[in-house]
């Protein structure tokens, strides 16, 4: 819960003087999570209710602040038994801990439209550092905040990192975790 509460505070905090501003879109945002499954397959996880915010300095390349929160409870999986087991307590434990965190706080360019964004995930009450590899729509030099840019983002995670320890010998260990949305132009 504190988590939650703190993200919700960090994302209605006014943006730096000088920053462009993005919304997440929750309409047009998703977050996909796929694991090895018994080592020949894979299980997918969707998490359609996504909403955050983003600010990039126009002074400063490495300037940013990204804070994203997932509602978990909101988690679709391919069938009903899957999706019962990761919302229990063996995985998400979404009575708990209903939001997963992303919070970014700088970002290196990679190229005139991608970036290395470094953090942090919040899960299970559980934060560690990660970093997303993004891709915008729209190059860094003619971002203005005032148009919409989709971004493509992943990272991968090791979900004993958080706690998720459950059927080690069925469901494997690395978690490649997608982002895909559209951000729309600043709002305080």
């Amino acid at each position: 819960m504190r988590i939650a509460v703190a993200a919700a505070m960090s994302m209605a905090m006014a943006a730096p003087a000088g920053a462009i501003t993005y919304h997440v879109d929750p309409a047009h945002a998703r977050v996909r999570a796929k694991v090895g499954f018994f080592g020949l397959g894979s299980k997918t996880a969707l998490f359609p209710k996504v909403e955050g915010r983003v600010a990039l300095s126009d002074r400063d390349a490495q300037g940013l602040t990204l804070d994203v929160s997932i509602d978990a409870q909101a988690l679709e999986a391919g069938d009903p038994l899957t999706r019962s087991r990761l919302r229990g307590a063996d995985f998400f434990d979404v009575d708990r801990y209903r939001h997963v965190i992303f919070h970014g706080s700088s970002m290196t360019r990679t190229g005139p439209h991608s970036a290395q964004v470094a953090g942090t995930i919040s899960a299970r009450g559980v934060t560690r550092p990660a970093t997303l590899a993004v891709d915008f729509s729209r190059d860094f030099a003619a971002m203005t905040g005032r148009e919409p840019v989709h971004i493509a983002a992943s990272t991968r995670i090791d979900r004993r990192d958080f706690g998720v320890t459950a059927y080690p010998l069925i469901v494997g260990r690395q978690v490649t975790i997608a982002i895909d949305a559209d951000l729309m132009p600043g709002r305080e």
